[in-house]
């Protein structure tokens, strides 16, 4: 079954929906989409296209019918090269979605756990899942543009079966993906301290330090596969925890400590840099949508 006249592309990183979005986008003319994260769970299917996708010093060379997991802390970035249509399917799944994914009798969340705690994030389906993927977005698209009576229970179904597929393919992934993953040990080693002890006292030293490394080694080495300097990508890690502490209701002088921000004036700065509001505009704004 063929998909649906596709939607228009926007850097939008927010969801408007409280439960989840679906989104089908086909562009000629690939985005440049830079480094992001988002407070939700993404499914990202691939369809067609020259990409390769950074997520957390992980790069990804994607082939037609694989699948990307990214969680509410994952900073990612899909390399998209020209010559081809960039043709994806992009579901967004909010928090309290994922976590009631458990009362439809099966632990439908799994795979983005498991997923997170072995950080690898690719799921190649078999043709015939992938077929069958692929058939349940076209009719979940077709019954999100109906909006008559029942169009969002068959959603609600499709994706349902949808996620029932994802987790099935997940779990039978084969360990042949990893000929396609480009890693580099030493740097996972050196991001999973970075996720466990955002809130400490991080540096380039430190961390050369404390894997008896070179530092000027691990700069290029992190560089090379976080496309972002370790100070960077320490800022993002620290200000995505303060994010989410905010949005758990955490106050904003413990979301700044905690993440690990000595100088309040630098974390009200740098928050409002990466968010575009300040902690308090966000929890304004949070509390609107949040699940």
């Amino acid at each position: 079954m063929e998909l649906n006249k596709n939607d228009k592309f926007t850097y939008r990183q927010t969801m408007d929906a409280r439960d989840f979005e679906f989104h089908y986008y086909k562009d000629v003319n690939p985005p440049d989409v830079d480094f992001h994260q988002h407070p939700f769970f993404e499914v990202f299917f691939f369809i067609s296209g020259n990409v390769d996708y950074i997520i957390e010093g992980k790069i990804y060379r994607l082939r037609p019918g694989d699948i990307l997991l990214t969680n509410n802390s994952d900073i990612h970035r899909p390399v998209i090269k020209p010559g081809k249509p960039y043709e994806r399917i992009v579901i967004w799944l909010g928090n309290s979605f994922i976590s009631s994914l458990h009362e439809w009798g099966d632990d439908l969340a799994s795979c983005f756990r498991s997923a997170s705690s072995k950080q690898y994030q690719l799921i190649r389906p078999s043709t015939e899942k992938m077929l069958q993927m692929r058939s349940l977005c076209s009719q979940i698209l077709i019954a999100r543009d109906k909006k008559e009576f029942g169009s969002r229970s068959l959603m609600y179904a499709n994706l349902i079966r949808f996620l029932v597929l994802l987790n099935k393919a997940y779990f039978d992934n084969s360990e042949d993906i990893k000929a396609d993953i480009e890693e580099n040990e030493k740097i996972n080693l050196v991001i999973a301290f970075i996720n466990e002890h955002s809130g400490e006292d991080l540096s380039l030293e430190m961390l050369a330090s404390h894997f008896y490394i070179s530092k000027y080694y691990l700069d290029s080495q992190f560089k090379k596969y976080t496309g972002m300097p370790v100070y960077q990508f320490i800022m993002k890690k620290r200000l995505i925890t303060a994010r989410n502490l905010l949005r758990s209701g955490a106050p904003v002088i413990d979301a700044c400590m905690k993440s690990g921000f000595n100088d309040y004036s630098n974390f009200l700065k740098a928050f409002k840099r990466e968010f575009n509001k300040t902690p308090k505009e966000y929890i304004r704004a949070s509390r609107e949508d949040m699940w």
